[in-house]
């Protein structure tokens, strides 16, 4: 019987992917604020020269990268975004469930304020 063996797309952290993650990931979370503080091997807070907490990308692996792409493919219709249903095949979800629940926070909502009020005014005659 053949030995079951994991494998990877990507091999373990060879330069390449350390290059992708430090040098195209990181720095665009760095600069919008998707950060956390930087800890030591016993959890105590990294502090820079000047005594303040030292900050790092909060999301480190390439995995952010999937999330990055789910996201942008929920833009707005008119911007070139797909339905959850597309969004949910592409991803290869299991369940339309499982991406609302993941991307649901990320679908543009619809503001009825302007129909309700004309509703209203067509209604009341105000």
């Amino acid at each position: 019987m053949a030995e079951y063996r994991r494998t990877s797309f990507f091999p373990k952290r060879t330069s390449k992917v350390a290059n992708i993650v430090t040098r195209g990931l990181q720095p665009p979370q760095i600069a919008a604020g998707l950060t956390v503080p930087a800890v030591d091997r016993s959890g105590n807070p990294k502090l820079d020269k000047e005594g303040k907490p030292m900050l790092v990308a909060k999301y480190t692996g390439l995995h952010a990268l999937r999330h990055f792409y789910a996201s942008g493919l929920i833009n707005p219709k008119e911007a070139g975004g797909k339905d959850i249903k597309t969004v949910q095949a592409l991803m290869g979800h299991s369940s339309i469930v499982m991406t609302a629940d993941t991307y649901g926070h990320l679908l543009p909502s619809t503001n009825d304020q302007e129909a309700l009020a004309a509703a209203e005014k067509a209604l009341l005659g105000a």
